[in-house]
């Protein structure tokens, strides 16, 4: 098979890019990354010399290509199926692009920021850059629920690249700034995308790795029980 994709069941931008491979059901083998076994860690990072997950190779065309919006684009050229990821007309792919990069750099990273703190020892973690990760988070959510509007799609009247970045990036967001009952917006357009088949599959086997979240008792118990 041309296409491997480096995962952990686990990371969320794994989530991000399984989304985008499942609506579209582009043929590829998945290969687990323990980071936490040194042997398999060294071999990793011949690969990806940052050691983040995912990275996919396509083996047709020698490729390797990392970062998870990158990663998508390159599956629109190169593997196009049905789900259109980016808009062809350019003023729509800019769009999506931009939800794209509001979910990913104001969300996402965010939310790891809180969550790798609290990976960290007592005597390690840094109150301040919580607060400030958190202050960032609140600050996208209310832009994120007056901009949405009441259309189904982030960046455009169909399923995007930007739905595949919302989806995961919301989901363990929950944990740290809930928005179910403040932004109903957002939590409508969240359950939303729970409801499509691509998204149920990539909870489904992320589920048996949920009990390793350090904030798994922060979820919705519909997720973890």
């Amino acid at each position: 098979m041309p296409l491997i994709l480096h995962i952990h069941p686990l990371s969320s931008y794994c989530h991000k890019v399984l989304l985008a491979l499942y609506e579209n059901g582009t043929p590829f083998e998945p290969r687990m990354v323990n980071l936490g076994d040194p042997d398999e860690r060294a071999a990793y990072l011949k690969l990806s010399p940052f050691g983040k997950i995912p990275v996919l190779q396509d083996e047709s065309r020698n490729a390797t290509i990392f970062e998870t919006s990158i990663i998508l684009d390159y599956l629109q050229q190169y593997y196009p199926g049905p789900v259109t990821l980016i808009p062809h007309d350019p003023d729509k792919a800019r769009e999506a692009r931009l939800w794209d990069r509001i979910f990913d750099l104001y969300i996402h990273q965010p939310m790891q920021r809180v969550v790798a703190d609290v990976l960290r020892p007592e005597d390690k973690r840094d109150p301040q850059n919580v607060e400030e990760a958190r202050a960032t988070l609140r600050t996208a959510l209310d832009l994120v629920e007056k901009r949405l509007g009441d259309v189904p799609h982030a960046g455009g009247a169909t399923f995007n690249i930007a739905d595949c970045a919302a989806a995961p990036a919301l989901f363990y967001t929950q944990a740290i700034e809930p928005f179910a009952t403040t932004h109903p917006r957002l939590a409508r357009y969240f359950e939303a995308l729970l409801q499509r088949p691509s998204y149920s599959r990539v909870l489904a086997e992320a589920k048996p790795f949920l009990k390793y979240f350090p904030l798994i008792d922060k979820l919705p118990a519909r997720f973890t029980t």
